[in-house]
């Protein structure tokens, strides 16, 4: 299977019936429910007995379980302060509808009005999946064909055998009440999505239905947000069946998307679609069920299963492989909701018995259980407060499972232990030169480092181990064009002015060869966003740091705080530097020259220990000479410099054109050679994804942020409309320098920056603001979240690969820029294991 451009976010809608807990019939209470549950994550529904909750999107299913128990959690709790109980399930057996009420809103009491007896009888509950599709168009289309695979995904979720206080002979009942609206079932073909909107323009315009918000059908593009929605499933008491449900959809989503891509046609009979979702609500899985694509009946076990193992490429591809088949084996082992629903029944014949059950399986931990370690809440005063949505470590309480053994050490220390522990990490710092000069001051400062560390996943890391080689490949492949022939502007593909106008071109890169190796080291700044996805930031070619600190925080943390001692399978962060000196002496290569720029670069320690490290000479430029073409540093002889010094302060004067025209001919090995920098241009930035495309004929495997160019009339006319919900950057800034946040700005700031922008508009672009995930670090008295990127390396020789070390930094409190200035720090990162991953 071809790689997927970036992982798809999946969220849920889930409905609940609130029932009281002595007589277990539904009660019209959902209004005193709500009003102790947080808007921003429950609504009313149709009736006042129905609630309904709102996950978060997620990238990951495990957090997306994490998160659904984490409302659960909530609405039960508010409900047990009310004599109330919570139950999902289809329907539930014990309804009085005389005494049912429509919620108090405008559009349900048209509803009403209009639809009668059918409004009334809406006592049921389903679970809707949201899988983003950015392309209206393509949700439109993905819709139609994924139709034959909703009857196996209903027979997943039967919850609803009882109706009105009898078993209806069904497993799931709600979707034949369900199909009684004018626009459920399966939807048709579109071409595109205007014709999609005209047909519900067309139904809205006949009366039949008030507004748009009344298409029903079992699989539509969302009105709202980008995605299409699965709609016909029961509510499910087990959150564990929703993920699998979840995990499911979101993989056929993506293999239709992929076919689309690849002009696979596919033509689906609707009436075969609605047979078989009537004998899957009729079956469950304890009968037979259509097979999607024979069209004969087969055992739902058998259905399943095929299902799963079909899309076994899809759910490898996210990492959901090993989580969905083990779910499906026990969703079909433990049998469906409703078998259990019958069977509690005819232990004494009382329907009291099976809300009962309902109740107790919609309270159960069971996905924390499975998931989430023996005590998945940890309690500790250093989380006081604390409250992050889209944070790394916990989710709505919940601390993820590979962070429980980390924060159990850090409550024991509590926050006395952790001051004493930051002083002894300055004092470490100090001890061992871990020290960075400031631009505006005097005297060294110890490093700001944070004492929790932040863990990678391995499917997560396996992802950008496949998608940041790809990335510096077109990179490559464009720094040897660009100073060559320039076949990507003469193609059209990049403004000739991208290049032309770059602060960071040099003629003095026309002087490499050809065939040397341009991107030695590039550093990669990624952020990981709300839903868990990871967006490249910035490409780093010319002189990127980082590398040496990684393996110096390791350290840090050894002696500092060894009861943190990173579990079996984290890889050490060395290893990087032994990939580092292997690639730096690729070729038969032997002496290495680390030339820095000496004691008051601010990253001047890094550079020592570097040096020591890979068994170089530590040099500055007054260091260097060049005899017969052959280049010393102190008097030794070397033919690789590792170049941790700004190109101008090398490569200038009598000593760079020798230093050069030693690279010419071969003699000398640059890492990395002058130029690199129109590559790392922030408007190039915006192109990457067309480099990816045009150089390697493949699809970007990770995705960049939004840019705009506000060289370009258009964008420049957006963004200063826009300036306080954009971040903008200097085209040619580092580390954070005069970058703007526009949310975070002041009235005053943003009327300079615009000023700024009007009189230099080529010199700036914006970039769409973007939820960024969080991370606790210790500010003296508790755990407080803040924003973190990754700066992840590639190291480009007989290979293209990603060491298994990498730099997490941490944004100031309040801030969303995360870099090495004195207002930021850093922290240890802790990678699987994986070996090279290359690309």
């Amino acid at each position: 299977m071809a790689g997927l451009a970036e992982p798809i976010a999946v969220g849920v809608e889930e409905e609940f019936h609130v029932v009281d807990v002595e007589t277990r019939h539904l009660v019209p209470r959902a209004g005193a429910l709500l009003e102790r549950l947080p808007q921003e994550r429950f609504t009313h529904e149709l009736h006042r007995s129905v609630v309904e909750g709102n996950s978060r999107p997620f990238v990951r299913l495990e957090d997306l379980g994490h998160d659904l128990t984490a409302l659960r959690r909530t609405v039960i709790k508010a409900a047990d302060g009310l004599g109330l109980g919570i139950a999902a399930a289809g329907s539930v057996p014990l309804v009085d509808t005389e005494a049912l009420k429509i919620s108090p809103d405008p559009r349900y009491e048209q509803m009403l009005a209009d639809y009668q007896l059918l409004t009334r009888e809406q006592v049921i509950c389903g679970t809707q999946v949201h899988a983003e599709v950015d392309d209206r168009d393509l949700a439109v289309v993905v819709a139609h064909r994924l139709a034959p695979w909703v009857p196996p995904l209903l027979a997943l979720s039967v919850s609803s055998p009882y109706w009105l206080g009898a078993d209806t002979g069904y497993a799931a009942y709600r979707p034949l009440v369900w199909q009684r609206w004018p626009t459920a079932g399966p939807v048709a073909r579109f071409s595109s999505a205007a014709e999609y909107d005209r047909l519900i323009e067309d139904l809205v315009r006949s009366e039949v239905i008030t507004d748009p918000g009344m298409i029903y059908f079992d699989i539509r593009p969302s009105a709202h947000v980008p995605t299409v929605e699965l709609r016909v499933c029961d509510a499910c008491p087990r959150v564990g069946d929703i993920v699998l449900i979840a995990g499911l959809f979101r993989a056929l989503v993506a293999r239709e998307l992929q076919d689309v891509r690849n002009g696979v046609d596919r033509s689906v009979r609707l009436e075969m679609v609605r047979a078989a979702s009537w004998r899957a609500a009729r079956s469950g899985l304890e009968g037979r069920l259509v097979d999607p694509v024979e069209g004969v009946p087969a055992p739902a076990a058998e259905v399943v299963g095929r299902m799963v193992d079909g899309l076994r490429p899809q759910l490898e591809e996210f990492g959901d492989w090993d989580l969905v088949s083990e779910l499906a084996r026990e969703s079909l082992a433990r049998g469906s909701s409703s078998a259990r629903q019958r069977r509690a029944f005819a232990r004494e014949g009382r329907l009291a018995d099976v809300v009962d059950l309902v109740l107790a399986e919609t309270r159960s931990q069971e996905w924390e259980a499975s998931f989430g370690g023996p005590a998945p809440r940890i309690r500790t005063r250093l989380l006081d407060g604390y409250d992050a949505p889209g944070d790394e470590v916990l989710i709505e309480g919940t601390v993820r499972e590979p962070y429980q053994p980390v924060l159990r050490v850090l409550d024991r220390l509590g926050a006395d232990g952790l001051r004493e522990r930051e002083r002894q990490s300055e004092r470490h710092q100090r001890r061992n030169g871990m020290t960075f000069r400031p631009q505006d001051g005097d005297g060294h400062r110890a490093l700001p480092f944070d004492l929790v560390p932040r863990l990678v996943p391995a499917d997560e890391w396996a992802q950008i181990g496949r998608a940041l080689p790809q990335r510096v490949r077109a990179l490559e492949a464009f720094l040897r064009d660009v100073y060559g022939e320039r076949r990507i502007v003469r193609d059209g593909v990049i403004p000739a002015w991208v290049v032309e106008e770059s602060p960071g071109y040099r003629e003095s890169g026309r002087l490499t060869p050809r065939e040397a190796v341009r991107c030695a080291v590039a550093g990669l700044d990624l952020v990981r966003d709300g839903v868990g996805r990871w967006a490249v930031l910035e490409d780093n070619l010319r002189v990127p740091s980082g590398l040496g600190y990684a393996v110096a925080g390791r350290r840090l943390m050894a002696e500092v705080m060894p009861e943190l001692v990173p579990a079996e399978g984290v890889a050490d962060p060395r290893q990087g530097l032994r990939m580092l000196r292997e690639t730096l002496l690729a070729g038969g290569r032997r002496n290495i020259a680390v030339v820095s720029g000496g004691p008051d670069l601010p990253a001047y320690s890094e550079h020592r220990m570097l040096a020591e490290e890979l068994g170089a000479v530590l040099a500055d430029p007054a260091d260097l000479s060049v005899r017969d073409g052959r280049v010393e540093a102190a008097g030794r002889p070397i033919d690789v410099i590792y170049r941790r010094i700004d190109e101008d302060a090398l490569f200038a004067g009598t000593l760079g054109e020798e230093l050069l025209r030693a690279a010419g001919s071969s003699a000398l090995t640059l890492a990395n050679p002058p130029g690199n920098g129109v590559a790392e241009d922030k408007r190039l930035y915006r192109y990457v994804p067309r480099l990816i495309e045009y150089y390697l004929g493949e699809e970007p495997l990770i995705g960049n942020i939004t840019t705009y160019l506000c060289r370009e009339a258009g964008d420049l006319e957006q963004v200063l409309d826009r300036l306080e919900e954009l971040v903008v950057k200097p085209v040619d800034g580092r580390g954070g320098q005069d970058v703007v946040v526009g949310p975070e700005a002041s009235a005053a700031e943003l009327d300079g920056l615009r000023d700024r922008i009007v009189a230099s508009p080529g010199r700036w672009v914006a970039q769409e603001t973007i939820p960024l995930a969080t991370h606790p670090s210790f500010d003296g008295e508790r755990l407080s979240p803040r924003v973190v990127d990754l700066r992840a390396f590639v190291l480009s020789g007989e290979t293209v690969a990603v060491p298994p070390a990498a730099l997490t930094r941490v944004a100031p409190a309040g801030s969303m820029i995360a870099d090495s200035s004195p207002e930021g720090g850093s922290k240890d990162t802790w990678l699987p294991e994986t070996g090279r991953a290359a690309g």
